[in-house]
């Protein structure tokens, strides 16, 4: 897995999966961060966009097997060059193993990237967006 520096030789723009972990709403409080997929999505698409890359496809998920079809579909097409997730345990909550997904993105030539970019500082502010924004998405809410 690799921390941070997505450069490679290639000239074509590297097409990336941002992993990111569903949480349920309960767990606002205890962990703010891995219930907030938005923020975890735009951590990904800022690494993305410092490292020339283009986010193709959101995984939303929790605890998905290395070897589930939705981790593979694209990359098994040709149209995903690297995993990137915001951190190691956005990753640990998304997925039952790391250690086995990351041995099979080996295995299959695909790169594994955490952004690791500092979490955000969740004020109650914050969290009541977030809340708001989940609890109300069938209510035409935007989240802002």
């Amino acid at each position: 897995m690799a921390d941070g520096d997505g450069t490679t030789g290639s000239a074509r723009t590297l097409r990336a999966t941002a992993i990111t972990s569903l949480t349920p709403l309960e767990q606002l409080d205890a962990d703010p961060f891995l219930v907030d997929a938005r923020s975890q999505h735009a951590m990904c698409a800022r690494w993305a966009a410092e490292q020339g890359c283009v986010i193709t496809r959101e995984l939303l998920v929790h605890a998905l097997r290395p070897d589930h079809t939705a981790l593979w579909a694209d990359a098994d097409a040709g149209l995903v060059d690297l995993f990137v997730s915001p951190s190691r345990r956005v990753l640990e909550r998304a997925l039952r193993s790391v250690d086995d997904f990351v041995a099979e993105c080996g295995r299959r030539g695909i790169r594994v990237v955490v952004a690791e970019f500092a979490e955000p500082r969740y004020s109650a502010q914050m969290k009541a967006r977030v809340h708001r924004r989940l609890s109300m998405p069938t209510a035409g809410y935007d989240g802002r």
